[in-house]
């Protein structure tokens, strides 16, 4: 019989793997971002300096810990390193482990019932997606369609082999709720979009964002399209006010939306059902 200590011992095992997974991940999540707006391939040539052109060896391509022993600085021509390289391997690599930890951990340390565990690798893969698609909006003001496009042909997909990402058991009912959740997303904002256009006469939001929100859709659901949207407008604008103030931005700037649709269905991935459960208590408390 399995003890309390030794399934404490696997989770630690599973918990390190899901970490370094997520910081290799996150090393071709650099890749991908530096690469994709270029129109370059992801595969050749292999990992280089954007100055000098050196290929870096794999002893110096070690996620996080390379970009420390260097110093931020590359081995042949000595120019520094962006830390946005390691910033994105420390964040896909905790929000894997966060990923682990909610929906996979638990179960086996308090022996209560498995969670279905196929939901993990989903949502790594929507986590890198919303990883890639932010700081590449932050950059360049585009979303990738790989983001967007491949979302909304993954999501009714992914929810059809895992239906229990939508809270239900059987196949065509996990198709059903991405399809609806898909169509609200899409609609919503691509209603939102064309109404602002038409008020302010100039484009109000790409549709790279309402693409994007037709993927989260498919992957959460028409309840998480509403959260997402109210959250990431929240976010959005106290974070506009703060770079208008602090950050020396003028109010017409132009500021990228997806990221903020990123952080707010990544709220609702962790939180979502406990923040609606939590807003109805208070709402009908007499």
């Amino acid at each position: 019989m399995t003890t309390e200590a030794e399934l404490h011992f696997f989770r630690m095992v599973l918990a390190l793997f899901a970490t370094f997974f997520g910081a290799c991940v996150g090393s071709f999540l650099n890749v991908c971002i530096y690469r994709i707006p270029r129109d370059e391939s992801v595969v050749r040539p292999r990992s280089h300096c954007p100055c000098c052109g050196m290929m870096i060896p794999w002893y110096q391509n070690i996620p996080v810990a390379s970009w420390l022993a260097l110093r931020g600085r590359c081995a042949g021509c000595h120019k520094p390193i962006s830390f946005r390289y390691t910033l994105v391997e420390l964040l896909t690599a905790m929000l894997f482990l966060a990923v682990f930890m909610k929906w996979a951990a638990p179960a086996q340390l308090h022996m209560q019932p498995m969670p279905h565990v196929a939901i993990v690798p989903v949502y790594w893969l929507v986590t890198g997606g919303f990883i890639l698609g932010t700081f590449v909006d932050f950059e360049h003001f585009i979303i990738p369609d790989s983001v967007t496009v491949g979302g909304m042909i993954a999501g009714p997909l992914l929810s059809t082999l895992v239906p229990q990402m939508h809270g239900q058991s059987v196949w065509w009912q996990g198709l059903l709720h991405s399809s609806i959740g898909l169509l609200c997303g899409f609609g919503l904002l691509f209603l939102i979009a064309e109404l602002g256009t038409r008020i302010f006469k100039k484009e109000a939001m790409g549709f790279g964002d309402v693409k994007l929100m037709g993927a989260i859709g498919a992957f959460f659901g028409w309840q998480a399209v509403l959260f997402t949207v109210f959250a990431s407008s929240l976010l959005g604008s106290v974070a506009g006010v703060l770079l208008i103030i602090f950050g020396g931005v003028k109010m017409q700037s132009r500021i990228p939306f997806g990221p903020y649709l990123c952080a707010g269905a990544m709220i609702w991935m962790f939180w979502g059902t406990q923040i609606i459960d939590a807003y109805l208590g208070l709402m009908i408390r007499p």
